[in-house]
């Protein structure tokens, strides 16, 4: 159970990220709160408007492929989510579903080698690498667990585990980094995010009882 699947498509990815925006508007919120002392305040009502904007490109443009529904969710959350989430967030859907191509459906092993390349394509935008209170921190132990071989499920665990470590770093990015040691204790809302985004794969995986 929350294996992914060996044969994810386009319907799945929708699905996927259908999941993640519920779990968005679900923790809009939360995740304000936890932008509000380190941030913009913003985190949540973003991340709300560019994932409902990627639902209706989905509906509206179709793609027949996994990668090609990824690619237009990563474009349509850089055009419609502004500050730093919209183009990390972006960028790592984007460049996940270039690096799957054309491949219909897509296995395991080639959604953790283009997510992969997602991580490489946020860590080469933003300068972040882990340790410094970023979505890093959560991402990063998502991709290397499904590159282990793992299920979603145990991904969608790392990056939670990453996101909880950010509770105890020194931010270096961001506005957060303008805090310094004041911001210990603050948990980084990107990487919050990125364990709902996780977190949505397990289940949707799940239920394909894969």
């Amino acid at each position: 159970m929350g294996r992914v699947s060996a044969a994810l498509t386009a319907a799945g990815v929708r699905d996927w990220l259908q999941r993640f925006a519920t779990a968005v508007d679900e923790h809009a919120g939360e995740l304000t709160d936890l932008d509000r002392p380190i941030g913009d305040s913003d985190h949540g009502v973003n991340l709300q408007r560019g994932t409902h904007a990627v639902l209706a490109a989905l509906d509206a443009a179709d793609p027949a492929t996994p990668g090609a529904a990824l690619v237009k969710a990563g474009s349509t959350l850089v055009s419609t989510v502004g500050g730093a989430s919209g183009p990390l967030f972006g960028t790592l859907l984007r460049r996940t579903g270039k690096a799957l191509g054309d491949a219909d459906p897509v296995d395991a092993a080639a959604l953790a080698a283009g997510l992969r390349a997602g991580l490489d394509a946020v860590t080469a935008l933003g300068g972040a690498q882990v340790g410094e209170a970023t979505l890093v921190d959560a991402l990063a132990p998502a991709v290397e667990a499904l590159e282990a071989g793992g299920s979603a499920q145990e991904a969608a665990g790392a990056a939670e585990r990453g996101a909880a470590s950010t509770d105890d770093l020194v931010a270096r990015k961001g506005r957060a980094s303008y805090l310094g040691e004041r911001g210990i204790g603050h948990r980084d809302p990107g990487a919050v995010s990125i364990a709902l985004l996780f977190a949505a794969l397990a289940g949707s995986t799940a239920e394909d009882g894969s």
